[in-house]
Formats: C-alpha cells, structure tokens, sequence
C-alpha cells in the first residue's frame, strides 16, 4: 500500500500531534480518565498503553509494574481486574482505567493510538481481546495500533493501521526484518539523527517518540508526519505540524 493511500485511511488528528499517555501534567496522572478527558478537550489524539490482566480484562497503564504509577507494588498481569480496581489507585487517586472506560469516554470524538504492551508471549491473547473490544468503533480511522512487539501487531489483522515501535536500544533490528509487513513506523528520535532513517520518511508513515522539549521537535519535524509528545503546547505542536502539509 502506498503512503499516500495509508495516510488517507488515517483520522487527520493523528497528523497534529499525539499526546503521550493523554494530556498529563502534574495533578493528572498519564494513562488516566482526567488526562485522557484533557487530551479530548483539547481535541487532540492520544496514546495510551494496553495490558492484559490475570482474569483476561483490558487495563490502561504503561508498565506491567504498577509502583510508578500508584506507589503500590503489583504486576498487573498477575492481578485480577477487581484487585486492582479495589487495592490500587494512581497518583491522583483515579482508578486504573480500562479500555472499554477510555472507549465509553471518547465516543470516537479524536482518535486513539493504543499500543499493546504484550507480557510473557501473551501477545497473541492480548491482540485478540483488544480486536474484540475495539469491534465496536465505527470509523477505523479512529484507531492507530502501535506495539514494540511484531507478533501483537500481525495478530490484530488489518482493519486498523498498524505501527511497529522502534527503540533505539538493541531492538532496531525489527525494522530491518519487519517493517514491510506493517503500514507505519514509531521511532525513538535518536534514529532521526541518522540519513538512513531520515529518508524512510519518504515511503513510510513516521510517528517519532516522545517529544518533550522544542529543541527535539525542530530536530525531528523534516522527517516525521506526527509526533508523539508530552509537557509541550498542544496548539503549538498542532500548528507547527499543519505547515508541513
């Protein structure tokens, strides 16, 4: 499939910014109905992060870890979706969200990255349920599906555009073998220092992650069609990101 092709089957507000873990700040915690509720006020897309839990419920946070989120120690795929609703809170006292509460929230009102954050080769399982709970969205433009695990991405099939995360840490070898399976790629911005990189802007879809600061936006932004941010003016990034075009 052509670039162009792909990037028409693609909600617009994905090419304005992607707010990381929702619009979080310092009252609201990442990967929580406020910040996800901050991201849609904004009318801004955002990410959030997909696991799956010991009873086989879809729960919304970045770690499988809980601590640095809820100052709790627990493993979420070891915990049963009423523990961790009854014995875990995060930091601004918001429950842990799962996903079909994010889906109830948004109403599909902006699009949504979830990326799947697959545990002890659960990917499959994990991208099964996820595909059941997102059955219910109407328009697949809506929903942009990210995951540092190939496997997860192919099991979740081709409704959605699917992105492979790249990191930059041993794990980019993934996009010499898989990137032509899938539509897009999700790169650390210390790829976009690199010429061989820079020039898959030209025949790939390029998310870079995660943008904190000015300096690294005007760095990445020749080379990227969106980016994902945190703790950056979401008008400014929107703005910035529309010139492009």
């Amino acid at each position: 499939m052509k670039k162009e092709e792909i990037i028409r089957r693609m909600n617009p507000k994905l090419f304005q910014g992607i707010c990381h873990r929702g619009y979080h700040n310092e009252t609201d915690t990442e990967n929580g109905l406020r910040a996800f509720e901050n991201a849609i006020d904004k009318n801004m897309a955002f990410e959030l992060d997909v696991h799956l839990t010991k009873d086989k419920q879809l729960v919304v946070i970045h770690d499988s870890d809980t601590r640095r989120v809820t100052g709790k120690k627990g493993i979420i795929e070891e915990l049963t979706l009423k523990e961790i609703k009854e014995e875990y809170r995060l930091l601004d006292k918001e429950q842990i969200p799962t996903l079909e509460e994010v889906l109830n929230l948004t109403e599909e009102k902006v699009p949504i990255v979830v990326e799947l954050k697959a545990y002890k080769n659960n990917n499959r399982e994990l991208a099964e349920k996820t595909k059941e709970a997102l059955r219910r969205i109407k328009d697949p433009s809506n929903i942009l599906i990210i995951s540092f695990d190939p496997r997860a991405l192919f099991f979740m099939g081709r409704r959605f555009i699917r992105e492979l995360l790249v990191a930059h840490d041993g794990k980019h070898e993934y996009t010499q073998c898989f990137s032509f399976l899938f539509e897009g790629l999700d790169l650390d911005q210390k790829f976009l220092k690199e010429k061989k990189y820079q020039n898959m802007h030209r025949r790939k879809v390029i998310n870079c992650w995660t943008i904190e600061t000015e300096e690294s936006f005007s760095e990445v932004l020749p080379y990227v069609d969106t980016v994902t941010f945190q703790y950056l003016d979401a008008k400014k990034v929107a703005q910035s990101l529309s010139h492009k075009k």
